[in-house]
């Protein structure tokens, strides 16, 4: 059983977070902001891993950091070396490390949802959860704006 107050309370201290809530301010994927993207892979990855009796408590909060930059990642970062779907995992892993104490199952998470774009593949279950909750939100979260698009170009015409 899904329980959406247990959802709330184990983010409860991250959404609390002047720096997490700045992500509200950061573009994701098309209209949808990186703190609701990170809700979004947050809550997937709660509802399956709490299912498949896996800790979906340290999975839940990972989640919610995994993409922990305040920065455009469509515009090049003068300070970042590399390409950011490669170096990115990394900055989100530090800046969760300056805010919040992480075992050793969310480090694994943060620096290891971009696989199999990263070479290094997950070493718990639960960071391959959030890999593919990650992926499946994108994808969710561009469908929704494309139909959107869709139903303003028909209203247009």
């Amino acid at each position: 059983m899904i329980d959406n107050e247990e959802f709330a309370q184990i983010l409860k201290d991250i959404i609390r977070n002047d720096t997490v809530k700045k992500l509200k301010y950061f573009r994701q994927h098309y209209n949808t902001s990186r703190y609701t993207h990170c809700l979004n892979v947050a809550y997937y990855t709660y509802v399956f891993c709490k299912k498949h009796n896996l800790d979906y408590v340290s999975a839940t909060k990972a989640a919610m950091l995994h993409d922990l930059f305040l920065y455009d990642w469509r515009e090049k970062q003068k300070d970042i070396k590399g390409l950011h779907g490669f170096v990115h995992p990394r900055i989100a892993l530090q800046n969760s490390l300056e805010l919040f104490e992480l075992n050793g199952m969310q480090k694994d998470i943060i620096l290891k949802h971009m696989w199999p774009l990263t070479v290094i593949p997950p070493r718990y279950i639960e960071s391959l959860v959030v890999s593919c909750a990650d992926k499946y939100s994108a994808l969710i979260e561009c469908i929704k704006y494309m139909k959107l698009q869709k139903n303003i170009k028909i209203k247009e015409s």
